[in-house]
C-alpha cells in the first residue's frame, strides 16, 4: 500500500466543515491564527439545492436525503443491548448527519435554545435537590467542569451572529411577559422578534394558558426580518414557505453556516478549506501524549494525505467524533461490562412523542409555516417541576410543530383512514388544513448500557470499522415519557378536537426507520474527572495536549432541548482559548 503523501504543517486543524468548525474558526483568524477546515462534502451554494424551482423538491432533499450523510458509503451499525448481535443501518431515518459545507446546520428548522442554568451542573444540581439516591447507579450523570455563567456571552454572541428571533423570558434575572419564563437569564434581549403566530400556536397557547402553564414563541434562526449581523453578513426575511428542514433556504432568511460564517472566512489571511477531503484518522502519539495531525482521502483523486498540524480540533457530528478517536484508541474505549472506560460512553438521543389533532371547523394552512414557527411550554422540562415520588428524572418541552405543510411528508390523518385508495385521497383534502401535531421533545439522560464503539464485523467503503450503537429507550426515559405525554394529552383534549390519536409516550424498541431528531449526544463527554469524561472543561483531551473535541459529542446527558446552542458557544469559547494555546501551549486549567 502507497504511503499518504505528506503535506506542509498548519497551526491549527480541524476536522468537519460544519457549524462547530466555522465558529472555532472565526474565532481563531481573527487573531491570524493559521486554520484549515477538512470538510468531506461538497459546497452547496449556487446549486441546484439553493435554487428554485430544484430547492422545493421534496422527494430529492427530504426523502431521498440529499443533504444527508451517504448511507451506502458509511452507515452506522445497531444493537439494542449487549447480549444480541448487531447489523448495519443501510438507510438511517431517526438522525439525519449532514454531508457538505455547514453540515446538519444547512439543514436544520433553526430551533435555536440556551439550555438550563443547571444543565451544565445537572448532577450537582439533582442531588441538592432530592438527594444523592434519587441518581440511580446505572445513570452517570456528571456536571461539564463550566458554567452557565461562563458561556452566557458566548451565547449571546452566537445569538447575534445568526440573528436569532425570539421573545426574551429572562432578563438579567427580571421576567418578561410573553418569553419563556424557565430560560436562564440572559444579558441582552433576542436581536429579532419572534416570528408570526400561526392559528396551530394560537390554538396550543390558549389552551395550555387555560391549565396554567406559559406559552411563549419557539427561538429560532428563521429570520422575521431583514437583518445585518456583526461581522456584516445579512439575513433575508423569511417567506414562511415550508422548505426549513431538510432544505437550504433559497431566500437566504435561514441562518447558516455556509450563509453566514464561510464567507467571512474565506476572506481571511490564513484560512483555507478543503472540500472533498474524508478523514480516516488523527495520528497519535500515546508515550508523547500528542497527536502530530490527521490522515484523509482527498475523494477529488483518491489518494490518500497526511495532514501534520501543531493543534488538531475534532469538529464533526457526535458520531464522527466518536469514531475518529476510537479508530486511533486515543483515550481507553468505554467498556459496558466493567463500567470502565471513557470513548463512546455517555451516548444519549431524544425521547419524544406526538398526539395528532383535528378540527372540522378550523383553518389550519400547514404550508404558510417556517421551521421555527412553534408556540412551546417548558413547564414539564428538564427539572422545571419537582419530581418528588415520580419515578424518574428528567422532561421535555411540548409544543405546536407545524412547520410545514409539504405533499409528500405531511399527511395527518385519523386512526381508522384506509391506507390507500379513494377514500385515503378524500380523507387527505379533508383533513390537510384542519390538522396540526403536538409534540413533546424530552430529555435524554445517559444509562451505562448505551454507548458507541467499533463493530468487529463490518466495515465501511473505506475498509474501517463501523461505528456500533448500543442504544434502546431505559426505564427512566420510558417512565417520563409516559408522564410528559399524558400531560400533553391532557391540553390537547382541552383544545376540544374532533378527533385525537392515543395518547402514548415512546415504546422501545429505538426504530431507525422513524426520525425523531438529529439531536445525539455523547461519546465523547466532558468532565473534570479524566476517568469518567474524555476532555477537560476546556475540551482538550486528557490524553493528548493538543487534540480538542468540540460538539454535540461533549455533552454528558442530552436535554429537552436542541443541542445547537450550547454546541455554539462551547465552540466560540474554544476558538478564544486556543489563540492562546496557540501561543503558549500547555496542559489548560
Amino acid at each position: 500500500m502507497n504511503q499518504p503523501t505528506k503535506l506542509p504543517s498548519r497551526s491549527v486543524v480541524i476536522v468537519g466543515g460544519g457549524l462547530t468548525a466555522a465558529l472555532v474558526a472565526r474565532q481563531l483568524t481573527v487573531q491570524g491564527v493559521q486554520t484549515l477546515v477538512l470538510e468531506r462534502g461538497t459546497d452547496r451554494r449556487d446549486s441546484a439545492a439553493d435554487r428554485l424551482p430544484s430547492q422545493r423538491d421534496e422527494l430529492r432533499w427530504a426523502v431521498h436525503q440529499g443533504l444527508m450523510q451517504d448511507w451506502s458509503v458509511q452507515p452506522y451499525s445497531l444493537r439494542h443491548g449487549r447480549d444480541e448481535p448487531s447489523y448495519p443501518i443501510r438507510w438511517m431515518s431517526a438522525f439525519l448527519p449532514g454531508e457538505g459545507l455547514g453540515g446538519a446546520a444547512s439543514h436544520w428548522n433553526g430551533h435555536c435554545w440556551r439550555w438550563s442554568r443547571y444543565d451544565p451542573v445537572l448532577r450537582s444540581h439533582l442531588e441538592a435537590r432530592y438527594g444523592k439516591q434519587a441518581i440511580p447507579a446505572d445513570m452517570p450523570l456528571a456536571d461539564w467542569g463550566v458554567t452557565y455563567e461562563r458561556l452566557e456571552p458566548y451565547h449571546d454572541l452566537f445569538e447575534k451572529l445568526f440573528g436569532i428571533s425570539g421573545q426574551a423570558g429572562n432578563l438579567r434575572g427580571r421576567k418578561l411577559p410573553g418569553g419563556n419564563p424557565f430560560e436562564a437569564p440572559r444579558q441582552h434581549p433576542y436581536p429579532q422578534p419572534p416570528l408570526q403566530s400561526l392559528e396551530a400556536g394560537l390554538m396550543f397557547a390558549e389552551a395550555a394558558q387555560r391549565l396554567g402553564y406559559h406559552p411563549f414563541p419557539q427561538p429560532g434562526a428563521n429570520s422575521s426580518g431583514a437583518y445585518l449581523n456583526p461581522d456584516g453578513q445579512r439575513l433575508g426575511a423569511c417567506q414562511y414557505c415550508g422548505h426549513c428542514e431538510r432544505f437550504v433556504c433559497e431566500a437566504q432568511a435561514k441562518a447558516t453556516p455556509e450563509l453566514l460564517l464561510y464567507p467571512v472566512l474565506m476572506k481571511r489571511p490564513g484560512f483555507e478549506l478543503r472540500l472533498r477531503a474524508h478523514v480516516l484518522g488523527v495520528t497519535y502519539d500515546a508515550a508523547a501524549r500528542r497527536v502530530s495531525g490527521v490522515r484523509y482521502v482527498d475523494l477529488r483523486d483518491g489518494r490518500e494525505y497526511e495532514q501534520p498540524a501543531d493543534v488538531v480540533v475534532l469538529g464533526a457530528f457526535t458520531m464522527t467524533n466518536t469514531r475518529l478517536l476510537l479508530l486511533d484508541r486515543i483515550g481507553k474505549p468505554y467498556d459496558a461490562a466493567e463500567t470502565s472506560g471513557v470513548v463512546g460512553r455517555n451516548f444519549c438521543y431524544q425521547t419524544c412523542s406526538g398526539v395528532e389533532l383535528f378540527f372540522e371547523r378550523r383553518w389550519i394552512n400547514p404550508f404558510l409555516a417556517a421551521g421555527s414557527t412553534g408556540t412551546v411550554i417548558d413547564d414539564l422540562n428538564n427539572d422545571n417541576f419537582d419530581h418528588t415520588g415520580l419515578g424518574f428524572l428528567g422532561g421535555g418541552s411540548i409544543s405546536t410543530t407545524v412547520y410545514n405543510g409539504r405533499p409528500i411528508g405531511s399527511r395527518l390523518l385519523p386512526e381508522g383512514t384506509p391506507r390507500w385508495g379513494t377514500a385515503w385521497k378524500a380523507a387527505n383534502a379533508r383533513w390537510y388544513a384542519h390538522s396540526l401535531l403536538l409534540s413533546a421533545q424530552g430529555s435524554c439522560y445517559p444509562h451505562r448500557e448505551n454507548f458507541l464503539d467499533l463493530d468487529p464485523d463490518y466495515t465501511d467503503a473505506y475498509g474501517q470499522p463501523l461505528l456500533r450503537m448500543t442504544f434502546d429507550f431505559r426505564d427512566n426515559e420510558l417512565r417520563m415519557s409516559e408522564w410528559v405525554t399524558r400531560k400533553m394529552g391532557e391540553i390537547a383534549q382541552s383544545m376540544l378536537p374532533d378527533h385525537m390519536s392515543a395518547v402514548e409516550g415512546i415504546k422501545p424498541p429505538f426504530d431507525t426507520r422513524v426520525y425523531q431528531t438529529t439531536h445525539v449526544t455523547g461519546g465523547t463527554p466532558m468532565g473534570t474527572d479524566p476517568a469518567h469524561s474524555v476532555v477537560s472543561p476546556h475540551l482538550q483531551h486528557w490524553d493528548a495536549q493538543n487534540l480538542f473535541v468540540v460538539g454535540a459529542s461533549v455533552y454528558p446527558h442530552n436535554s429537552g432541548y436542541n443541542p445547537t446552542g450550547p454546541l455554539a458557544a462551547l465552540a466560540l469559547r474554544l476558538g478564544d482559548e486556543l489563540v492562546d494555546y496557540t501561543r503558549r501551549p500547555r496542559w489548560l486549567g
